[in-house]
Formats: structure tokens, C-alpha cells, sequence
């Protein structure tokens, strides 16, 4: 049987990389996002058109567990689960409001309960799985003005080793990639000139790719059974 992955947050950024380097490498593909239907679309058919997998699209909130539990319903088998959604906000902590500090926290934290308690009872059955979760080094570090952001992910860090030990005996590995800046869409709130400041900062003297980043994740999801529990952080040097 080929193997099969969940990306969530695939329509762009690492997780669009995400389910071109999966679906090069022979994997069966179930892909999320809660905008934009058609850009995953048409990517779901590029990807079977090009490495002759199958590829399904599920629009929707992932941080609604209605609709987590609605996706699941409609997946038998899963190898690998990839925790990518997120979104970011820059802004002082005063000035967050409650609603804007709960979304974050659901999109980038609660999500991943969501799917990993849907995911699990799958994977206890086939007697194996991998659960790969997207972080930061803002989880690992903080970052200022990205408060809520940094909290999510080290709030995700942590969910990661807790549940490394808890599934290690069920053969059911859980690691977390926390990346540096990677240029995606979600830096394009930065200014050329704050990018190019951004850049100087890091050792390697550029951001990563997505590209790159779903080449570590890749290489997870494939890497021996006995690593578990691990914050693999990829960032160029900068911290």
C-alpha cells in the first residue's frame, strides 16, 4: 500500500512545498486549507497529473472540530500527519485584543489537538504513524511583538514531547520542525527594507525556502523510528 500524509495549510508556503516533495516521493496526499479552494485545487491536480498519486482536497477550518472530525471521517489510512497551519501577528501585547489572541492560539496551537486526536485512533490501528508539527524559534526563544505567536508554538513544543512519550509505545513518532524565517507569505508584512535588515541578522544571510524546509520535514517523516520528542530547528544560523 503507498503511504499516505495529511498537510494542513497546503494551498501555499511550506505546505504547498510540503505536498510537492510528498507526492515526489510516491506518498498519497490529503490536503488542507480554509481559503483558497481553488489555488488547492488545481495544485491537488498538477500533483496527480505529474506523480500519478492520489491527491484529495478538504476546505475548511482546522481549528473547528466539526470539521476536523468531518476530514477524518473520510480518511481510512494515514502514515504521516502534518501539522503546518498557522498565522502570525506583529503588534505590541496591549494592544491584542482577546478575539485576535484566542485565533491565534486555535489556528497555530488547538489545531493540532484537534487533528492529533483524530489521527491517533487511525494510526493505534495500523500499529504505526508519524505526526510532524510546524513550530519556531520564536517557540523556542520568543519573539517580541509576537507574543501570542511565540506562546502557540512553545505552547506547541511542548505538546510535541508530551505526546512523543505517550505514543513511543504505540510505535508512533512525534517531532516538530521550528523553523527560522522562511520566505513565505506570511513575511510579506515586512517591508523590502526590514527584509533586507531581517537578512543581515542571519548568519546564512538569507531566509530559507519552503522548498527547504519540506525537505527536513520530508526526511522526518522518513527518519528512523527511534526519533521521537525532538524540536529539530532549522534556521540558518540565527539563533
Amino acid at each position: 500500500m503507498r503511504k499516505t500524509a495529511l498537510i494542513t495549510g497546503a494551498s501555499r508556503g511550506i505546505g504547498r512545498a510540503c505536498a510537492v516533495a510528498f507526492a515526489n516521493a510516491g506518498y498519497d496526499l490529503h490536503l488542507n486549507c480554509i481559503h483558497s479552494a481553488e489555488s488547492l485545487t488545481a495544485l491537488a491536480g498538477e500533483l496527480e497529473a505529474s506523480y500519478h498519486i492520489s491527491c484529495r482536497t478538504h476546505i475548511g477550518d482546522i481549528g473547528d472540530f466539526a470539521f476536523a472530525e468531518k476530514m477524518f471521517a473520510q480518511i481510512s489510512h494515514l502514515d504521516v500527519l502534518i501539522n503546518n497551519a498557522g498565522i502570525s501577528h506583529i503588534g505590541l501585547l496591549q494592544d491584542m485584543t482577546p478575539e485576535e489572541w484566542g485565533r491565534v492560539m486555535l489556528t497555530n496551537l488547538t489545531s493540532s489537538f484537534y487533528t492529533c486526536k483524530c489521527a491517533i485512533p487511525i494510526m493505534l490501528a495500523q500499529g504505526h504513524g508519524r505526526i510532524l508539527n510546524v513550530s519556531s524559534i520564536w517557540g523556542n526563544a520568543g519573539g517580541s511583538t509576537e507574543v501570542a505567536y511565540s506562546a502557540a508554538k512553545g505552547g506547541l513544543n511542548a505538546f510535541t514531547k508530551a505526546l512523543a512519550k505517550e505514543l513511543a509505545p504505540s510505535n508512533i513518532q512525534v517531532n516538530a520542525a521550528a523553523f527560522g524565517v522562511i520566505d513565505t507569505d506570511m513575511n510579506n508584512c515586512f517591508s523590502p527594507e526590514e527584509k533586507k535588515a531581517l537578512q543581515e541578522e542571519i548568519p546564512a544571510g538569507r531566509m530559507g525556502t519552503p522548498e527547504e524546509a519540506a525537505a527536513l520535514l520530508l526526511q522526518l517523516a522518513q527518519s528512523p523510528d527511534y526519533l521521537t520528542g525532538q524540536i529539530i530547528t532549522m534556521d540558518g544560523g540565527f539563533l
